[in-house]
């Protein structure tokens, strides 16, 4: 049982890549349902505000309680929101909207395209001559692909807040220090990366998440399968990915962690 699931666990992986490949010759092709692409935009943007900033909130606040006293142990503590601004810019921020956007977002594609698929409203949109790449997938992959690096800046900006209340009023922390050793640690570079991630990470969520609902078979029971194994398999493919693109960003001699002069 455990080889026929992962077997087919690896055809929809490879279909997954396979939609991956069409969806770029589609999007060279001019093919972008514009109606469609902007009500996604509101239901992957907008509607995942809330989540994804309550959450960044907590994690900057988390991480401060976590590294403030013991930088201030060691005399350091001038460089807490330096450190801070560096994990959230560079991994904590992109990486978890791409968590709670694959839980929510990812999720929701495999559903409903599911849910078309077994009703066999996918085969109506081909005998409309109706493509479901151009219809279903290319508004969900660029709605993702827009918004999460939005949401990821905005993750950013109200991490950094929750840690700077917590260094603050716990730990009486200058405000002044906090932002200007954020400052000081951070460049150009890493919120270009956190942009770059971003955007991967949504691509993935995407088709991932379509994919998934496109190859549902089994009725109801196939669609919550789907739903559950795209999410599984979006979020074991962010972290791996992840791996990947820290280690061609930051593993150089001269992306180490130090203060810029």
């Amino acid at each position: 049982m455990a080889k026929s699931s992962l077997g087919t666990w690896s055809q929809r992986l490879l279909a997954a890549t396979f939609l991956g490949g069409q969806v770029i010759v589609h999007l060279l092709q001019g093919k972008i349902h514009r109606r469609n692409t902007l009500e996604q935009l509101a239901i992957v943007g907008p509607d995942s505000f809330f989540i994804a900033l309550l959450t960044a909130i907590f994690v900057g606040a988390v991480f401060t309680i976590q590294v403030a006293r013991e930088f201030i142990n060691f005399g350091a503590g001038n460089l807490v929101g330096g450190v801070l601004a560096v994990a959230l810019t560079r991994e904590l921020s992109p990486v978890l909207t791409a968590v709670v956007l694959a839980g929510r977002v990812g999720s929701a594609f495999a559903a409903e395209i599911g849910t078309m698929k077994v009703t066999e409203q996918i085969d109506a949109l081909l005998m409309l001559k109706t493509d479901p790449i151009d219809y279903l997938v290319i508004p969900r992959l660029l709605a993702c692909f827009i918004m999460l690096p939005v949401l990821t800046l905005l993750s950013l900006i109200t991490g950094m807040s929750g840690g700077l209340l917590i260094a603050t009023r716990i730990y009486n922390l200058s405000d002044t220090v906090f932002l200007d050793s954020a400052r000081d640690f951070l460049d150009i570079w890493d919120i270009g990366s956190a942009m770059i991630k971003a955007c991967c990470f949504g691509v993935l969520i995407a088709i991932i998440g379509c994919s998934w609902g496109l190859t549902t078979t089994g009725g109801a029971k196939g669609v919550g399968q789907s739903t559950t194994t795209a999410v599984v398999t979006a979020l074991l493919v962010i972290f791996i990915s992840n791996f990947f693109l820290s280690w061609v960003m930051f593993q150089g001699p001269g992306s180490g962690l130090s203060p810029r002069q």
